[in-house]
């Protein structure tokens, strides 16, 4: 979920509360706080741990803290802290920047799954970091942390995730990480999505999941289609996310603000842009 900045650009918990509710009203089973779509990169320590008591104490489904970061020292303090505040479990992202070893990637994980009891889905998303999870280090780490059961695959590499699930099996899920490739993952075992669109399009992505579940493949694809200018929207060069989030959060009547610096407030044209999505959604809902 998004962070809602007030004009000052302070985080405005009691709004972030409320995104919360909307988010699980909306179809959200559960939520990750301070992640990348959270800003979690400009967020301060004590900033992620009261979003973190914050949201925990709002809704009732499971919330994922984003409590890590590049660097690994950092990252077990504000895991362990994490585990007090609230939330069911911990998302554990690529250290990003230093572009580490897969040797180096599987201690900086396994160093915080150590430090927490909460149950933890690791995060790969290449684009950011600047290092892909290999399928090897991923089932290493499982293996040997008793608590990491998920994976989060924002690298579009199926057949590293296809080989994932299948080493790993029904005890480990895989999530997928990104909203154009929902259906591909579920193809390959997956057990959910970690989203950014369904903050305007949860309806539609909890139809496509039950879809999917129902071995409905022909309504999933409908459904699928009917999303595809809402993942064309939630992010690029231009308007990079959470900007486009934001944007179609404002029009529907929540006043979450702009980005944090670096990524900095959009423009009028992304606004128009979050309407003509969000017209073609409500028109394709007949």
């Amino acid at each position: 979920m998004v962070t809602p900045f007030d004009h000052e650009g302070n985080v405005d918990y009691d709004l972030a509360a409320s995104v919360a509710r909307y988010l699980v009203e909306n179809g959200s089973d559960g939520l990750v706080v301070a992640g990348s779509t959270g800003e979690g990169g400009s967020l301060s320590d004590e900033e992620k741990l009261s979003l973190f008591r914050c949201v925990a104490e709002a809704v009732t489904v499971p919330v994922l803290a984003g409590s890590t970061s590049g660097d690994t020292a950092r990252s077990v303090v504000l895991s362990r802290e994490a585990a007090s505040s609230g939330v069911s479990g911990i998302l554990v992202t690529t250290p990003a920047y230093s572009r580490p070893s897969q040797r180096g990637i599987e201690a900086h994980f396994t160093a915080i799954a150590a430090a927490s009891h909460l149950p933890v889905m690791l995060y790969d998303i290449p684009a950011r970091t600047g290092r892909k999870v290999s399928a090897a280090t991923t089932i290493a780490v499982a293996r040997n942390c008793p608590n990491v059961l998920a994976l989060k695959d924002a690298s579009g590499d199926l057949p590293s995730a296809a080989q994932v699930k299948q080493t790993l099996g029904d005890g480990f899920d895989l999530y997928a990480g990104d909203d154009a490739l929902v259906l591909p993952f579920f193809s390959i075992g997956a057990t959910g999505l970690v989203s950014v669109a369904s903050h305007w399009a949860g309806p539609q992505y909890a139809a496509l999941i039950s879809a999917v579940d129902r071995n409905d493949w022909s309504l999933a694809r409908v459904i699928n289609d009917s999303l595809a200018p809402s993942c064309q929207f939630e992010g690029n060069e231009m308007y990079p996310n959470p900007q486009p989030a934001k944007a179609a959060l404002r029009l529907l009547g929540m006043a979450v603000g702009q980005c944090r610096a670096p990524l900095g407030s959009s423009d009028a044209a992304l606004d128009n842009q979050a309407a003509e999505v969000l017209t073609g959604l409500h028109v394709a809902r007949g």
